[in-house]
């Protein structure tokens, strides 16, 4: 196996709650209205330390998409997907983007983001979302 790389971000890092290992910034946020099945989730305008998976299509609530899971590249863990292709006109802006699911990286401040075995949040702190 080859020599791993990690690029370290500046400014308020998300990173993966596992490892610790830097992903995105705050300032690349595009938007915090996304939802997966563990609750929210965030898009991004660009990630770091990740590795894609297979290109795959899926149905979701805004359409279908070609995507990409996306894993952090010092453990392993998935963290979110990547929209490769949208087949709706007004889904276009997501292609080259990249979504993290908030309950699987800690925030800026450190804070993670628990759901209950109901669905709901109820732990961790959107604060560092402001």
């Amino acid at each position: 196996m080859g020599r791993l790389f990690v690029v370290n971000l500046e400014g308020k890092i998300y990173s993966c709650k596992h490892c610790k290992t830097h992903l995105a910034t705050y300032e690349d946020i595009i938007s915090k209205s996304f939802h997966c099945k563990n609750g929210k989730a965030y898009l991004f305008n660009k990630v770091a330390n990740v590795s894609m998976g297979e290109t795959e299509e899926r149905l979701m609530i805004t359409g279908k998409h070609t995507v990409a899971d996306i894993y952090c590249v010092s453990c392993g863990s998935i963290v979110g997907w990547r929209y490769e292709t949208a087949h709706e006109k007004n889904q276009k802006y997501k292609e080259g983007k990249s979504v993290l699911e908030r309950f699987k990286i800690s925030g800026p401040d450190g804070s993670n983001y628990w759901v209950s075995s109901h669905g709901r949040h109820i732990g961790g702190s959107d604060a560092d979302d402001a």
